[in-house]
């Protein structure tokens, strides 16, 4: 787009001695020029403090959307940790129940027993669907100090220090978060 052009007719009509002067007007009152310069510097100054501020208030802002980002998914991922955790005492009890059925009790109890099963399968299923998996130790496996408890530690022959001797509870994970590590009896056998 062109600049517009003054309209001569317009310009003829203004006299020179009619547009004010700020300087000749200070001077006629006895002031000086103004410190431009001064001003200038100031008014420089100003600006990169504001700038300053405004760029601490955007990482700031940038900051707490990050921060309430990652609460969101936490709460999303780890919301339920409480009553996972609380959960996991029934299914403890569900497993002992099924551990204790002998032969003899699956034959006078087949109901029962299968009963048991099935209420233990669907509670480890629904668990599973919201993040939770177990922690399966097996004897000979060797000690995770990450995932396992020692419960106590016994010298028993034919395993090396450090090696699972018994499993007495399973452990959980949400997601990557340990809600109960897997209690464990720990070989103490020296190196021989």
């Amino acid at each position: 787009m062109a600049d517009p052009k003054p309209n001569p007719e317009i310009l003829d009509e203004i006299k020179h001695d009619e547009v004010p002067d700020p300087i000749a007007d200070l001077e006629e009152a006895g002031g000086s020029e103004p410190d431009l310069s001064e001003e200038l510097a100031a008014a420089l100054s100003e600006r990169d403090e504001m700038r300053d501020r405004m760029m601490r208030a955007l990482a700031d802002a940038e900051n707490s959307r990050k921060r309430a980002e990652k609460d969101r998914r936490d709460a999303q991922l780890y919301g339920g940790a409480k009553i996972a955790r609380d959960m996991l005492p029934v299914y403890d009890n569900l497993a002992r129940a099924l551990n204790a059925a002998n032969d003899e009790t699956r034959a006078a109890a087949a109901g029962l027993v299968e009963g048991v099963e099935l209420t233990l399968r669907e509670l480890t299923n629904i668990l599973g669907k919201h993040g939770v998996e177990r922690i399966c130790p097996e004897v000979g496996d060797v000690f995770d100090p990450h995932t396992h408890q020692a419960m106590f530690e016994a010298p028993v022959p034919g395993t090396k220090a450090g090696q699972i001797i018994q499993v007495m509870a399973e452990g959980f994970m949400l997601h990557d978060q340990l809600l109960r590590p897997a209690q464990v009896g720990v070989s103490s056998t020296p190196a021989g």
